[in-house]
């Protein structure tokens, strides 16, 4: 008898990608040297003001607007979506004008109007145009200080795209699961919110999260409104002590901060809302094994009968 032939399995080799790690292993040793080693940086007086008290305060006030620009822009970029998606043409023309101006107007400028918006009304008053009948009257220099008129700028410009990121994600999702949720005889509302939605938000997150991650850093803009926010803070520090480039370090570091913790969160979100993907990935093979086993299993017989008569 011949023995087997064995068959030697010699792995694939790829030498061009050895050579592209070892360039790229080279360089970054070379920024990491540059940027470690370099006296010129002045990485004590950035360890010495990281984690000042006048910093983290800046950097709250960015959390805040952050977070603040985040929550606003949600709720109102939501309503102009759906004013979007409206039957209604004045609704639809309405949103449409909204989100085209606002996309067209850079953020500084829009926050240096508001800045300046007492000097165009005198006071902000809730009533019937046309008439004289007035609900409330305030006074703009009371109502749009410095931190209300960052957090309006902010809003109004960012609901602008996000209306437009989640109007995307409403028409990714088939027009099918639209009829079937009329057919059910459900609201709306609830037709949105139950099943369009969870399905849109797997297309929303991604950019959306894209959207958040620029508000965070588009934060810096607020400066022209001399409030204290993290690089305005910076900038204050520096023009008294003239440590430019490690003061602008510590910004960056932070800034770094917070867009990798909204790109933990990001992560963890997609993971959660993709779980039902890992289960119908998983059941199938379950109810496939189960179905082999059922087969092999012999099925009991019906006894037979024999007609004695």
């Amino acid at each position: 008898m011949k023995s087997p032939e064995i068959v030697k399995v010699v792995p694939a080799r790829y030498p061009l990608r050895t050579v592209g790690a070892f360039v790229a292993l080279f360089v970054l040793a070379t920024l990491v040297q540059s940027v470690a080693f370099n006296p010129r940086w002045e990485w004590a007086v950035f360890a010495r003001w990281f984690f000042d008290p006048v910093i983290l305060e800046g950097l709250g006030q960015t959390l805040l607007l952050t977070l603040l620009g985040t929550v606003l822009s949600v709720m109102f970029g939501g309503l102009l979506a759906l004013a979007r998606l409206s039957a209604s043409w004045l609704l639809s023309s309405l949103a449409w004008s909204y989100i085209w101006l606002f996309r067209s107007l850079p953020l500084i400028v829009v926050l240096i109007i508001l800045y300046n918006f007492s000097y165009l009304y005198d006071t902000l008053s809730l009533g019937i145009p046309f008439t004289g009948i007035t609900w409330a009257r305030y006074d703009t220099i009371n109502v749009l200080g410095q931190f209300s008129t960052a957090v309006v700028g902010l809003t109004l410009v960012q609901s602008a795209y996000t209306a437009e990121i989640i109007r995307g994600g409403f028409l990714g999702v088939d027009h099918g699961q639209y009829e079937a949720a009329a057919a059910l005889g459900l609201p709306a509302w609830r037709r949105t919110l139950r099943i369009i939605l969870p399905q849109a938000l797997r297309t929303i997150l991604p950019s959306g999260f894209n959207e958040i991650i620029s508000l965070a850093k588009g934060t810096a803009m607020v400066y022209v409104l001399a409030m204290p926010e993290l690089f305005y803070t910076i900038q204050m520090i520096y023009n008294r002590t003239q440590d430019v480039i490690p003061l602008l370090m510590v910004g960056a570091v932070w800034y770094l901060v917070i867009t990798s913790v909204l790109s933990a969160i990001q992560h963890l979100v997609e993971r959660w809302l993709a779980r039902s993907e890992r289960r119908s990935a998983i059941n199938p093979s379950r109810v496939r094994i189960h179905s082999a086993a059922t087969a092999r299993i012999p099925q009991p017989q019906e006894p037979a009968h024999a007609n004695l008569s």
